[in-house]
């Protein structure tokens, strides 16, 4: 089994039926779509590699959904401009590029990361994480591995209510409590974001492998 359909595998169970996920490597990418081009034009190699990645993942999962392989152009705010009637994610690691899409009449808004199976580094733990979510950490028997969970399902909670709030912030805005044994997480705002108050919360999921730990969040539609 190649790690982008292991990757896919285990994405694929982060989200409710009716989500479909795809992965592609890095290491041979097809050209973007000439109107997603311009985005990456002046990049570095690596980073045209991941976007072409990302975006040929997005146009799989489409197809998945039986839809057609639209462009999926960079808007200014920089976040994937996905066809009309659809929501989604990307997020690519040193290796892979993996999508998730959906219809809109499904779920308003998903986000998804992926992260290295590795410890966060130290000096990375109070920037990222919260007192709340350190003390939690200090209870587990192998807290940097957790760490690197928190540090991505907050990745993957801050993509999923983007589309919403349409406002960038800070790790402190979102606390999260991973159930280990179920492979729930729960991301709590501590702060309000319209139009989320303090104390509302989005759901998801985790999984392991593929030498990743994924997260992954959904937003119904209304």
């Amino acid at each position: 089994m190649s790690l982008a359909t292991e990757a896919e595998q285990v994405a694929q169970r982060l989200f409710p039926p009716g989500v479909e996920v795809a992965a592609r490597s890095l290491d041979s990418p097809p050209a973007p779509h000439p109107s997603e081009a311009p985005a990456v034009a002046g990049a570095v190699a690596a980073r045209r590699a991941e976007f072409a990645a990302g975006r040929a993942a997005a146009r799989d999962a489409l197809m998945a959904l039986g839809l057609p392989p639209a462009a999926i152009p960079m808007g200014e705010d920089r976040a994937p401009c996905w066809p009309r009637g659809t929501s989604g994610s990307i997020t690519h690691t040193g290796i892979l590029a993996v999508a998730v899409v959906a219809p809109a009449r499904q779920c308003a808004a998903l986000g998804i990361d992926a992260e290295p199976d590795e410890p966060l580094p130290d000096d990375l733990l109070d920037i990222i994480c919260t007192a709340s979510e350190r003390r939690w950490l200090s209870t587990q028997s192998n807290p940097a591995r957790w760490a690197r969970l928190i540090f991505s399902a907050k990745e993957a909670a801050y993509k999923c209510q983007f589309p919403a709030s349409r406002t960038i912030f800070g790790f402190e805005c979102l606390t999260i409590t991973p159930e280990l044994a179920t492979g729930r997480l729960v991301a709590r705002f501590a702060t309000p974001v319209h139009p989320f108050a303090k104390g509302d919360v989005l759901h998801g999921r985790f999984g392991i492998g593929a030498g990743l730990i994924l997260a992954g969040f959904s937003l119904p539609a209304a």
